[in-house]
């Protein structure tokens, strides 16, 4: 087997497990729906209430999964790489909780009569999780240097601090809102529709743009200070950037999908066990591990334990649980 086809294989396979999963997604719900049938649906030439079904309601809520999934997955490669350690992602360092606690105030000053355009929610998101990563960082900062511990212990720090103000938000809320703001942070896809993915597609197609002129800089992020800066990278400067990159990501991810919690952390760690650790092949993988992690965690969550609908965000975290303890024990895999 040629170099090229190693590369190419488990793209091909993580490809075709999507689609799979994909087909199943829209397949299976309290209506089954057979392949030849959801064919017809998705070309516009089946039953018409199949369609509405489709169009309508899964194939949004696939769409929404798959967009939130990706950039959650690249957020954690970021993370991960420029961190050197492997327990990184936006979860754990309170990206996804800052943004979770933006968003919840979005919904109370909407919830008291202040109009806030959907579009605005990635920003707020975005504005939420680089607050909490820049707190992260100044409480991880000793004599001018972060260490990777210090800013693991930081992050859970963080998230707890950020969970506690968010519930005190929420708790002001009316009681269907709560309910509502209760279900979204602990990551559901339910209701998503089309507006949703139409406003995350852009932020993301944008940011991962910006990310592929970045991968030489990760590879060498990933090296240690003294090597980066030894051939010729501005390693603070670079660094920065691309940490704003990883924030909007994790911003953009969890503005319309919640808290949907280790797909950041587990999708990279798959993708570099496949391709390896240059970024310029590991980024594109983990993207399309993410999605498929987050389609398959929300089409576990409505179909299992149907009629009860478990949150995406609720399952991946008991799927990613166990790998990350396994990462807590196995020293050498502590690096990205």
């Amino acid at each position: 087997m040629t170099k090229s086809m190693k590369t190419v294989s488990p793209i091909v396979i993580v490809g075709l497990v999507f689609l799979a999963l994909a087909t199943l997604s829209l397949g299976t719900g309290s209506m089954q729906i057979d392949p030849s049938a959801l064919f017809s649906a998705l070309l516009g030439t089946g039953d018409p209430g199949t369609s509405l079904i489709v169009w309508s309601i899964r194939l949004p809520r696939l769409v929404l999964a798959a967009l939130a999934g990706a950039s959650l997955a690249l957020a954690g490669a970021i993370l991960q790489g420029i961190t050197r350690n492997g327990l990184a992602d936006p979860g754990i360092l309170g990206l996804t909780a800052g943004a979770g606690l933006a968003v919840t105030g979005l919904i109370w000053l909407q919830s008291n009569g202040i109009a806030v355009e959907p579009h605005w929610r990635p920003a707020v998101a975005f504005g939420g999780a680089a607050f909490a990563a820049m707190i992260t960082a100044v409480a991880a900062r000793r004599d001018g240097v972060i260490a990777p511990v210090r800013l693991l212990l930081a992050g859970i720090g963080m998230n707890a601090l950020i969970g506690a103000a968010t519930l005190v938000i929420a708790m002001g809320l009316d009681r269907e809102l709560y309910s509502a703001a209760t279900v979204w942070l602990s990551g559901s896809l339910s209701g998503a529709g089309w507006s949703a993915s139409a406003t995350l597609a852009p932020w993301l197609v944008i940011l991962a743009l910006a990310l592929a002129a970045q991968t030489r800089q990760l590879d060498l992020l990933s090296l240690d200070d003294e090597t980066a800066a030894g051939r010729g990278l501005a390693v603070d400067r670079c660094r920065l950037r691309v940490a704003a990159i990883a924030v909007g990501l994790a911003g953009a991810g969890v503005a319309f999908s919640g808290g949907i919690g280790f797909v950041g952390l587990v999708a990279p760690h798959m993708a570099r066990l496949m391709v390896g650790p240059k970024h310029a092949l590991a980024l594109p993988l983990a993207a399309l591990c993410g999605a498929a992690v987050t389609v398959a965690a929300d089409l576990i969550g409505r179909t299992v334990f149907a009629p009860v609908e478990l949150p995406a965000g609720i399952v991946a975290s008991a799927l990613g649980a166990p790998w990350f303890i396994w990462l807590m024990w196995n020293g050498k895999d502590m690096k990205g």
